[in-house]
């Protein structure tokens, strides 16, 4: 199966017209035919009905269509880092942290190592779980922190940082406030605060429903920044991502821990960076944030 045939077959489906693919791809529709065709009988199966000049996916292009493009996509960021190894450019470091995390030890872990090596130039960026994970996958980032949702993968190096208590920031205006924890049950009317992108608000509320048992009651924010004056206003309470409780500024809100029932929720955070990558600079990041993070727990 060629490489060429793959990023036909995408961009037929993509503008869903082989005139229109044609065009894009700058060749033939004639061309554009039978490289699918040769797909196709490479494979032993079909992947498109044909209707004149409409078409359909069949359950097995559909497959192929969904999987492809992530293979594709991966492909490109592979000879992206392969040109960027053979030309030898600045070092840095890209690192990506989840969005609603409001610790201090990655950002004095970023200090600390900047000091240390003044050389490499790094790169900070937020996302949520399922972001960071793609920015990992297509090696748009060197490592992320983030919580664990799905099993470790033996392509990464999964280095568990804690396991340790979710908090959430409400405002001293809410009655509940006053507590020495929540429980979902005691906020399941009070909206809940998630800080996501637009297109991955759908799969943010899904994992905190049907993973993490809150209610189906959301309001969503761009930064962590829009979140907490939602808590300031009482209009809903934060889930805060961080190794430990850290008091918001001033006296507007409150941070608690959460429980499920009668026990605290607990999370995994790790440090995640494909195995292939893990280079002197990966390992001292890593090195210096479990430092950070001890130090902490002494107190």
């Amino acid at each position: 199966m060629l490489f060429r045939q793959m990023k036909y077959f995408m961009a037929v489906v993509d503008a869903k017209s082989f005139t229109e693919a044609s065009y894009a791809l700058e060749i033939s529709q004639s061309a554009v035919s039978q490289q699918i065709k040769a797909l196709e009988e490479d494979l032993g199966v079909p992947l498109l009905i044909r209707h004149h000049r409409h078409f359909a996916l069949t359950p097995a292009g559909d497959y192929f269509y969904r999987h492809g493009k992530e293979l594709l996509q991966e492909i490109e960021a592979f000879k992206d880092e392969t040109r960027r190894q053979g030309e030898d450019k600045e070092l840095h470091l890209s690192i990506g942290y989840l969005n609603n995390y409001v610790g201090s030890e990655l950002y004095e872990t970023i200090a600390a190592f900047s000091a240390y090596y003044p050389e490499v130039t790094i790169h900070i960026f937020n996302g949520t779980h399922e972001s960071l994970y793609r920015e990992l996958r297509t090696r748009k980032a060197d490592l992320v922190l983030s919580d664990q949702r799905r099993a470790f993968s033996d392509l990464y190096e999964n280095d568990i940082l804690l396991k340790c208590t979710v908090y959430a920031e409400i405002s001293c205006q809410n009655p509940r406030s006053q507590q020495e924890f929540l429980t979902l049950e005691d906020v399941k009317r009070f909206p809940c605060i998630l800080v996501t992108a637009e297109n991955q608000e759908a799969s943010e509320a899904a994992y905190y429903t049907e993973t993490l048992g809150f209610a189906d009651n959301f309001l969503f924010a761009r930064t962590i920044e829009e979140a907490r004056l939602l808590v300031a206003g009482n209009r809903g309470y934060l889930p805060l991502e961080s190794f430990s409780p850290t008091p918001p500024s001033g006296t507007a809100s409150r941070c608690l821990p959460l429980y499920r029932g009668d026990s605290p929720m607990m999370r995994h955070y790790c440090l995640f960076w494909h195995k292939d990558n893990s280079t002197y600079y990966v390992e001292e990041f890593a090195r210096l944030l479990h430092q950070r993070i001890a130090e902490y727990q002494k107190g």
